[in-house]
């Protein structure tokens, strides 16, 4: 069921189906729950799946504030989570959903049983600057739709149909909310967060996700799982893998 609930800045919506224990989804840049089908099918069987659309995307309204940096989407997270009852609960999130889902655990560890980061943004602050400057002048400038489409493409798997439904999802999103939030990503510095972390910890990694400052390597390092053969959104691509590694992870909540 969908529905869209009172945030700090603006309506939540939120697909909440199945009972058990809770698993709580938080999509990527330009996503939305739907990019989360697959698993919400999957662990409705045996649990209560819930997906949430970041402020800015889907059916969520854009912040009344502005404010897309992933710090403050704890507060969201915290409304929709109040709203539907929900008092311990797994967490998994992808790409810049993993970031806010990161923040979240840390901030409330008596809440996250299990935090589950599927090819999550590492340290941007540590980004090569040469790398990071041309990019988003390009975002902001008129060439915007070329070269988001063309990052989009890069990242993603050989699948033109999955790459076809992505590039339609980030049409979908505004143009402000992507800017802004590929802002934040180059300006997110996850140490802080991990150093608070306490649940259980799982990174689900592509082979390119491989940097440095990438989450699973920043001090003190996560232990990690890597799907082979899948661009960014493996979550899509690789479902009954990705699957499979969540119900092993979710499994072991009460070993």
């Amino acid at each position: 069921m969908t529905r869209r609930l009172s945030g700090p800045a603006g309506k939540i919506a939120v697909d909440d189906g199945g009972t058990g224990p809770a698993i709580v989804f938080l999509h990527s840049l330009a996503g939305h729950t739907g990019q989360w089908t697959a698993q919400l099918e999957h662990v409705r069987t045996s649990r209560r799946g819930v997906a949430l659309d970041l402020r800015g995307h889907g059916r969520s309204e854009p912040p009344s504030d502005g404010e897309y940096r992933i710090q403050p989407q704890v507060a969201d997270v915290d409304a929709a989570v109040d709203a539907l009852g929900l008092d311990r609960f797994a967490v998994v999130g992808h790409s810049f959903g993993a970031g806010v889902a990161l923040e979240y655990a840390a901030a409330r560890p008596a809440r996250v049983t299990r935090l589950v980061v599927a090819d999550p943004i590492g340290d941007g602050t540590q980004t090569p600057e040469e790398e990071i400057r041309p990019f988003l002048e390009a975002l902001d400038s008129p060439g915007y739709t070329e070269t988001i489409e063309g990052y989009w493409s890069s990242i993603a798997g050989s699948d033109g149909a999955v790459l076809e439904r992505l590039l339609a999802d980030l049409r979908a999103t505004p143009r402000e909310t992507v800017v802004q939030g590929l802002h934040a990503v180059m300006a997110y510095d996850p140490k802080p967060a991990l150093a608070r972390l306490r649940a259980p910890t799982l990174a689900v990694i592509t082979p390119a996700n491989d940097f440095p400052y990438s989450m699973h390597k920043v001090p003190p390092g996560l232990p990690h799982r890597v799907i082979e053969g899948t661009g960014h959104w493996l979550q899509i691509e690789r479902p009954a893998e990705f699957n499979r590694i969540l119900d092993q992870f979710l499994g072991q909540e009460n070993g």
